[in-house]
């Protein structure tokens, strides 16, 4: 049999022993929605929800390599194939305001979406919540929030704190509770260490062996001028503001100075960019209410000599 299409009528020809014969459809998919509808519809929404993130090209990669991982699987197992599950332990690298906390969190609903995770949670922790005062103390305190973690994620930010202090230090104690229960239930939660990128490079090279209980390593790279100034215009839309002409031109001027001056560590990224806009808002409400102008357009533009720069 061979088979031919055109999009005519909304007709496809079928050329059957020589005789074409016409079928009436109602609508052919495009390959990108045969892609992601209906059964890919997880994909498609974890797309469209990492799409609203800016940069992190490199996670959205992984996402997807995992929602692939775990659809073939199925196919296999309904196939009579071994389908064994993975360690999906993490490691973010990179220095504040590049957005590790925010897809941690993403990670757990997406993961739970996808069965990876039966609740999905994030559990946010740092060095005061897993080290104790005394022997004893900081594994007790680990195993807690490990429990607590269970179906979810644990997040551990600045985790390379954890081993400052050296050999005496508590904090070596924090980091062997959490291999062992890594390994014992590695698969019931996912751990995810997170810190600037030097210093958890140091960390690993402190405790070899925790490089390989870490099958996904992501870096987090700083954000360009570009990718700062949409996330601005993301976070005014959010909020139904925008920036005047000048205000554009005088912010875009900053943040190069800014990128050229500052220690990469020292400059927190989005983080900056929501702190200007939360400044320069109030100080456009001061400048309206002494003005006592309040038109809608008014009442939406951030002027260039509202922005607060520092």
């Amino acid at each position: 049999m061979e088979q031919s299409m055109t999009n005519q009528n909304g007709k496809i020809n079928i050329v059957l022993n020589g005789q074409k014969k016409p079928i009436k459809v109602t609508h052919i998919l495009p390959i990108e929605e045969q892609y992601t509808y209906p059964k890919h519809a997880i994909l498609r929404d974890i797309e469209r929800e990492m799409g609203e993130l800016v940069g992190l090209q490199e996670m959205k990669k992984v996402v997807k390599e995992i929602y692939a991982w775990i659809y073939v699987n199925k196919k296999r197992e309904e196939a009579g194939l071994k389908a064994e599950k993975q360690v999906l332990h993490m490691m973010f690298k990179g220095n504040p305001g590049t957005g590790k906390t925010t897809v941690a969190r993403l990670i757990g609903k997406l993961f739970c979406d996808m069965n990876v995770l039966s609740k999905g949670h994030l559990i946010e922790a740092e060095r005061a919540d897993l080290v104790g005062e005394y022997i004893g103390h900081t594994a007790q305190k680990t195993r807690d929030l490990v429990k607590k973690a269970i179906g979810g994620i644990l997040f551990v930010d600045e985790a390379y704190s954890l081993a400052r202090g050296g050999e005496k230090d508590f904090g070596k104690e924090a980091i062997d509770t959490l291999v062992k229960h890594m390994e014992d239930k590695q698969h019931d939660f996912i751990l995810i260490l997170a810190g600037y990128q030097r210093e958890m490079e140091e960390f690993l090279r402190t405790n070899p062996g925790l490089v390989s209980r870490f099958p996904i390593i992501v870096d987090f790279p700083d954000y360009t001028v570009d990718e700062l100034m949409e996330i601005c215009m993301r976070m005014l839309k959010d909020r139904e503001y925008l920036l005047s002409k000048e205000a554009e031109w005088k912010l875009r001027e900053h943040l190069n100075q800014m990128k050229s001056v500052m220690l990469p560590s020292a400059f927190s990224n989005g983080r900056y960019i929501r702190n200007i806009i939360e400044k320069s808002i109030r100080t456009q409400a001061m400048r309206l209410l002494m003005v006592d102008r309040y038109e809608k357009m008014e009442l939406m533009t951030i002027e260039g000599k509202d922005l607060i720069l520092q």
